[in-house]
């Protein structure tokens, strides 16, 4: 007699549907069909995957946080501190009857 352990229980078998086993191809839609197209052109490949890479760049705001963050604050203090004072200027204006 042997020790070796029993063996692992015989799972059933699965019968999957039939569109599961034999699905039916990819529609060919027009994604596709464009696709298709740019990968048979040489020049439209090279191009889309210059864009694909230039997509896939990091940005300044990535590579440099707190730069772009102190660039951000400064852009915004001062927007916002010109659009006040040109409000209440007009609103004196207004007042005064110049406008």
């Amino acid at each position: 007699m042997s020790d070796a352990p029993p063996p692992p229980p015989h799972r059933a078998r699965v019968d999957l549907p039939d569109w599961m086993r034999n699905p039916e191809p990819p529609r060919r839609t027009l994604g596709r069909r464009l696709s298709d197209l740019v990968d048979g052109v040489p020049a439209l490949a090279v191009a889309r995957r210059r864009i694909w890479a230039w997509q896939g760049r990091t940005r300044f705001g990535e590579r440099h946080p707190t730069v772009a963050a102190i660039g951000s604050f400064v852009f915004v203090a001062v927007t916002a501190t010109l659009l006040v004072v040109g409000m209440l200027y007009l609103a004196w204006a207004i007042r005064q009857g110049r406008i």
